[in-house]
């Protein structure tokens, strides 16, 4: 499996992630440790915007209408999909920028 494939495979929920990491640690590029490095952290921002809404609607059902922002997590991957498919060292937008640099898991190797 080449890295490009891999690199989408990682926005494919924490599995592909696991996945692309431990198939692409010896023969990682640039384009799949960038691409992972996006991933993980939407995921990351993604679990605690769960946590936090899924608290605030048991506090506040009326205010349970906001889990439609949920809708901007899927457009969120399916743009660093295509991101990842071009090739493209693009980050995510609203959230990319944040994990650029801070967490490589992939520099590892």
């Amino acid at each position: 499996m080449n890295n490009k494939s891999l690199a989408i495979i990682s926005y494919i929920t924490i599995i592909g992630w696991l996945v692309a990491y431990f198939i692409g640690k010896d023969k990682a590029d640039a384009l799949l440790k960038y691409h992972l490095r996006q991933s993980l952290g939407l995921a990351i921002v993604n679990i605690i915007f769960g946590i936090v809404l899924n608290i605030i609607a048991f506090t506040v059902p009326a205010l349970s209408f906001l889990g439609l922002i949920g809708y901007v997590f899927i457009v969120l991957w399916i743009m660093g999909i295509i991101n990842a498919a071009n090739g493209a060292l693009k980050p995510v937008p609203l959230i990319g920028k944040m994990f650029e640099e801070k967490y490589s898991p992939a520099d590892k190797y």
